[in-house]
């Protein structure tokens, strides 16, 4: 290639949801010459998998102030980025490229195709159109800046140069990944693992994977979480516990992952209120057997058989025979179930990274280094990072645009 032809106008370092969309961004508020480097085999690869194959592309909540609740990291920082850019922006974009989206009960947004397929293809088609190249294998093992240009280097031997460059690696656990910011001497915050499940060895959930419960209460020592509940072959899953992962990601690393959870499976009952139904029903349904049926709604057969059966409950043993003992037992079974965590399984691929470069070291209106002109950081390689139901996702989109937008601004500047 000649020299011309290995100088842009822009260079997005990571092909993922926040690097391409703020390379889309850019170009379409007119920078002309866009190039995304990505080491792995394909771009979007998050975006593939995510939500199990449908991709949550954002959530349905309109108001910042509500939104940023959903950040354990760079909730405070938020609120100015989302009055920029937020889900119904999002929406909005997506719809007038072709792309309908859809709301779940529980406030998650899905393309109606259910397909991560659509958001990928419009991605991509709007990429196209719009000139923007990218290359594939093709990692960034150096970054520096001279004058005003910045010069990279990359796995596949090439050298290129940008005037801007827009640093979207994702979460910073791989060398790669922090390359770029370490290179121009941006600190990062120790990565640690936001979104996990537990791994529980216990008796009392053996053999239940595949149960779950529509509203739980998940409980450490120092957070508190709730939403369904899953049952899984290595422990509990499901973002009640998702979410506690979320907010205690750097707490639950510090004790190396051991640690106790104490689960409120009815969600929000107390000892005493189920207590309470378990009497109303000794005197209302006393010949019935206990282990037939839960008289907690949203607690399976499954379930409660295994809780009658760890409270010294016979499979004969009818509602007026009940022990006080017995009762007592189940009742706390069903809202103060202590297990011992034992260590910790990624949901899926879906991880998701606590840490990055510092939100005070960026400019948040632009998403530009406080420190180089023209460098640009969006998505998870800042320090962001939210609980599960689309909001990584709406910050890489927020991200992206912001520093898109900015990136534009700046070579319409600079070509004058």
């Amino acid at each position: 290639m000649s020299r011309s032809e290995q100088h842009y106008d822009l260079i997005v370092i990571g092909g993922g949801a926040a690097g391409v969309f703020g390379a889309i961004t850019a170009a379409e508020f007119g920078t002309p010459k866009i190039l995304i480097l990505e080491k792995g085999p394909e771009i979007l690869t998050k975006v593939r998998i995510s939500g199990g194959g449908r991709c949550n592309v954002t959530h349905q909540c309109f108001d910042p102030k509500d939104l940023v609740k959903n950040y354990p990291r760079g909730h405070r920082n938020l609120i100015g980025p989302f009055h920029r850019w937020q889900p119904a922006d999002t929406i909005t974009w997506f719809e007038d490229h072709g792309v309908k989206l859809k709301t779940e009960e529980d406030g998650r947004m899905f393309p109606t195709t259910d397909d991560s397929h659509t958001i990928i293809d419009c991605l991509t088609k709007s990429a196209n159109d719009l000139g923007i190249k990218w290359r594939t294998h093709c990692g960034v093992t150096q970054l520096h800046q001279s004058d005003q240009t910045y010069e990279l280097f990359t796995s596949t031997g090439d050298h290129f140069t940008a005037r801007n460059i827009l640093v979207a690696t994702g979460g910073i656990r791989s060398k790669d990944a922090r390359i770029p910011a370490e290179d121009l001497n941006h600190d990062l915050s120790v990565p640690v693992p936001s979104l996990f499940t537990f791994k529980i060895n216990d008796t009392r959930i053996h053999g239940l994977q595949g149960v779950s419960v529509p509203h739980a209460t998940a409980s450490t020592d120092t957070h508190q979480s709730e939403g369904p509940l899953l049952i899984t072959h290595w422990g509990l899953s499901g973002p009640a516990i998702l979410k506690i992962s979320a907010w205690g990601a750097r707490d639950l690393s510090q004790s190396n992952y051991r640690f106790s959870v104490t689960i409120n499976w009815t969600g929000s009952e107390s000892l005493e209120s189920v207590l309470e139904m378990f009497h109303q029903h000794r005197r209302d349904h006393g010949v019935w057997k206990i282990s037939k049926r839960s008289p907690i709604v949203g607690i399976s057969k499954r379930l409660w058989q295994r809780m009658c059966e760890t409270s010294g409950i016979v499979d004969s043993t009818t509602w007026s025979k009940v022990t006080k003992l017995q009762s007592q037992t189940l009742a706390k079974e069903l809202v103060q179930a202590k297990f011992s965590v034992d260590g910790k399984s990624l949901n899926k691929d879906e991880f998701v990274t606590c840490g990055g470069v510092s939100l005070d070291d960026v400019q948040l209106k632009s998403m530009e280094s406080k420190e180089h002109t023209g460098l640009y950081f969006a998505g998870e390689v800042l320090d962001i990072d939210g609980i599960t139901g689309g909001f990584n996702f709406q910050a890489a989109w927020t991200t992206g645009r912001l520093a898109g937008m900015a990136v534009a601004e700046s070579t319409s500047i600079q070509s004058k």
